[in-house]
């Protein structure tokens, strides 16, 4: 069984996607590499991906939403590839749930930095050893139970005190699971960049902050804090 780590490359040039493609496999990764967005839903229906690069400006429909789509029904890490180098464009595609954005023209290496980050990420372990607001699921899964909410550690689900699933970017998630894994610590930007993102106070980068603020839009604004000049916290 192949246990390379699997990517879906989505451009409609074919001059940057093949090469990429080819690139990334010097890299050992297994990489696919489709056209546009009709293709890439497909593809998506038929296997799954560990990571998708994904390019904003597409014939057929537009990358923004299918993030969008992708962070609300398949829950694969994206980075969004683009021609733009507008802050509202990037802040954009950080609120509807991509994990980057990289604007071209771009060395691919660099690519290849970031898509290590975010799998890192998705992989690494919580800052500390799981508080006793988690609840055993089926006997062996857990979730967390807060305020009403719970989120499902196995599935990624959270639901609102209704029991209604509210969907999740990756990002969205990993930054509420490193909260509620340290409830009633207050931990620092730095703290909470190291984690998600494997660096410390990039320089003009305010993607923290774009998604504190898209999980409170969710959850509300009471449960996240901010101790300003200190961090942020959900309280136990």
């Amino acid at each position: 069984m192949d246990t390379r780590t699997s990517l879906l490359i989505v451009d409609d040039h074919a001059s940057i996607r093949e090469p990429l493609a080819t690139f990334m496999q010097r890299y050992d990764f297994d990489v696919e590499a489709v056209g546009g967005g009709h293709a890439m839903r497909q593809r998506l229906q038929e296997r799954s991906f560990d990571l998708i690069v994904l390019d904003v400006m597409l014939p057929d429909e537009n990358g923004f939403s299918l993030c969008r789509y992708v962070s609300e029904h398949v829950g694969t890490p994206v980075i969004l590839l683009t021609a733009m180098a507008d802050q509202v464009d990037r802040i954009a595609g950080l609120e509807i749930g991509a994990d980057d954005y990289v604007v071209k023209p771009f060395d691919p290496r660099e690519l290849v930095a970031r898509i290590r980050t975010i799998l890192r990420r998705s992989k690494s372990r919580p800052l500390q050893a799981p508080q006793p607001a988690m609840a055993p699921v089926d006997g062996h899964e857990y979730r967390y139970l807060f305020s009403g909410w719970s989120l499902d550690m196995c599935t990624r689900e959270l639901r609102n005190p209704e029991g209604e699933v509210v969907a999740l970017g990756t990002s969205e998630f990993h930054l509420l699971r490193v909260l509620l894994n340290n409830a009633g610590r207050v931990l620092t930007r730095s703290q909470l960049e190291q984690s998600l993102y494997g660096w410390r106070d990039e320089p003009d980068s305010n993607a923290l902050e774009v998604h504190i603020h898209h999980l409170r839009k969710k959850l509300g604004s009471d449960l996240i804090r901010t101790l300003r000049g200190v961090g942020y916290t959900i309280p136990k």
